[in-house]
């Protein structure tokens, strides 16, 4: 039942207590206890990823559990962050880097956590007509087609002829800490490409020693940032990837399927102040969450129309519903009419997406260290530590656990006990790069372009 939830919270105020209870929309299936607070305010920024919070919202998930939403377009993910960190927002659709970086005080010093990974992939790399007319002649063909993935080696040459003519190569990303930073930087660097380095508090721009220039652009505004000439190129989700197709303006060259496959995007955070306070609110919000996660992904993705439909809408994305179908419905398309099959570009529950794995965490937090956000060395045990503080499994489990006693989900959908948090080692990125959570020092040596073991920036330079 779709309904307009924190206002009709409101009217009930004033019932009796019987009619109250008859209006709680079944608010006593949830086993997690008396919920401490059932008013709440989530944030999003507009991305076909914030599907979990829009599908709880409307297919009534939120309601079962006694809970009393609304849900609210964001600005930009620092105001997205700073409304959570200060309370106006119980929790938001966020960045799987942004509760670690608030947490080590990149930015926004916070003690932010997750329970709920939001999904997996749905980004892509998309360059402007003129980029990609140059890389063109890099890039390997077969039956009048690019071969993909698309290495950033063809981009090099491009860019190496920006710097011998002495114009900066610009790109964007939507956020220091973003997926979209480090997949563009991973990218960039497999292909022998330096994407700068940061140096806190000094020097917070990432464009020491660079090769292309990157620099933040709320998602949205991709597209015409890219078509005004202020940006050559670009990473965010969708649909401002496939907005560029339709509008004629770039190309999309690589997904980040490509880049690190089944890689997580996207959290639902909340502070750790609030988590403490209203525990099993918090557990009744996973629930729900998981739940939408689960009809995403149901029986082959038959309900994906529907939810484009749903995230069409003014109030959630508002893209046109083809513009969004393009990726949300097993497709993706690349240069304009090379349409390509791509079932798992958004993946919202299968290959146990929802699970907060503690490898997941580590892997964002190498990167920040490679790229100078975390300018000191730290032992592998650091890392581990604060995977272990941020992601927090425990409060997830406890609801995939209810919600199986409740016949709502499938126990062998979720970790068995006795789950590690941390993945077997994984192969799937561009560069072949072996990735083992448990050894991330170890695995920071192994990239030619990155900061390593005791090296650090200091003025500029990279100084061991």
């Amino acid at each position: 039942m779709k309904t307009s939830h924190f206002p009709f919270k409101k009217l009930t105020m004033g019932l009796s207590v019987a009619l109250a209870a008859t209006l709680s929309f079944n608010s006593a299936s949830y086993a997690s206890g008396k919920l401490e607070k059932e008013d709440l305010k989530f944030g999003f920024i507009k991305l076909t990823d914030m599907a979990p919070l829009a599908i709880a919202y409307e297919k009534g998930y939120f309601e079962d559990e006694g809970l009393y939403v609304q849900v609210e377009a964001q600005a930009n993910w620092k105001v997205l962050l700073d409304r959570v960190i200060n309370g106006e927002l119980d929790g938001a659709h966020m960045l799987a880097g942004q509760p670690l970086g608030a947490t080590i005080g990149f930015g926004t010093k916070a003690d932010i956590i997750t329970a709920f990974s939001m999904d997996l992939n749905g980004n892509a790399i998309t360059v402007s007509n003129d980029i990609w007319a140059q890389m063109k002649a890099h890039v390997p063909m077969e039956g009048g087609k690019p071969v993909h993935p698309i290495k950033a080696d063809s981009l090099k040459p491009v860019i190496d002829k920006y710097k011998s003519e002495g114009k900066p190569f610009n790109m964007g990303m939507v956020f220091p800490v973003s997926t979209h930073n480090y997949e563009l930087r991973y990218w960039l660097a497999a292909g022998g490409i330096k994407p700068g380095y940061y140096s806190p508090p000094q020097d917070t721009s990432g464009q020491i020693n660079a090769d292309a220039l990157l620099s933040v652009t709320p998602p949205p505004q991709m597209p015409s940032t890219m078509e005004a000439g202020t940006i050559y190129g670009y990473c965010v989700g969708e649909p401002w990837n496939q907005q560029a197709v339709f509008k004629g303006i770039g190309v999309p060259v690589i997904t980040d399927y490509e880049i690190w496959k089944d890689n997580p995007e996207k959290v639902f955070g909340v502070s750790k102040a609030w988590a403490d306070k209203y525990p099993n609110t918090h557990i009744a919000v996973v629930k729900a969450l998981i739940r939408s996660a689960i009809w995403l992904d149901a029986e082959n993705n038959k309900n994906r129309p529907e939810a484009v439909k749903i995230l069409s809408e003014s109030k959630y994305v508002g893209a046109d519903y083809a513009v969004i179908a393009n990726s949300m419905t097993g497709t993706f398309e690349y240069e304009k009419g090379d349409k390509r099959p791509m079932p798992d570009f958004n993946t919202f529950f299968r290959n146990k997406a929802t699970y907060p794995y503690y490898s997941d965490a580590v892997w964002y937090l190498t990167q920040m260290r490679r790229w100078g956000q975390i300018n000191e060395p730290k032992s592998d045990q650091w890392f581990m530590d604060i995977a272990k503080k941020v992601y927090r499994p425990d409060i997830y489990m406890q609801a995939a656990k209810e919600l199986i006693a409740e016949g709502k989900a499938n126990a062998a959908d979720f970790p068995a006990d006795g789950e590690t948090g941390f993945k077997t080692p994984q192969k799937d990125f561009i560069d072949n790069i072996v990735y083992d959570g448990t050894q991330p020092n170890a695995y920071l040596a192994k990239f030619a372009i990155g900061l390593k073991g005791k090296q650090k920036v200091v003025d500029g330079k990279i100084i061991d």
